[in-house]
């Protein structure tokens, strides 16, 4: 798997959450199947709000990533419900005509791998 993180925006940057460690955090966490409809990021600017641009080829790239999703693996929650990882596997679903996906969801949010970062700045 690539390496991936998961970004919010903080006070000078970004905490940014290593997705290799929230898999591990989760280990221990019950899936469940949630409604596709309560995945509030659906709806949002998910992958191009750190300052890139959406391009042709950005696209095509998460295209190709979400035809290679594979969804026996649960997504991630935060303890509010935001999605940490699995957006493709999410948008994969959505096509296939689906309404439930399964997911895992924190009761404590993890704290994040990194504070005050920027995505370049991370270890690819």
């Amino acid at each position: 798997m690539r390496k991936q993180y998961h970004f919010r925006p903080s006070k000078n940057g970004f905490f940014a959450w290593d997705v290799d460690a929230l898999i591990m955090s989760s280990v221990d966490v019950p899936a469940k199947f949630i409604a596709l409809s309560s995945i509030k990021e659906i709806d949002e600017n998910y992958w191009f709000s750190h300052g890139t641009v959406p391009n042709a080829k950005a696209i095509i790239e998460h295209f190709q990533l979400m035809e290679q999703a594979e969804l026996s693996y649960p997504i991630i929650l935060c303890s509010n419900g935001r999605l940490m990882d699995g957006m493709h596997r999410v948008l994969k679903s959505l096509k296939e005509g689906r309404d439930k996906i399964l997911a895992k969801q924190f009761d404590e949010t993890p704290a994040p791998s990194f504070i005050d970062v920027y995505p370049d700045d991370l270890p690819y």
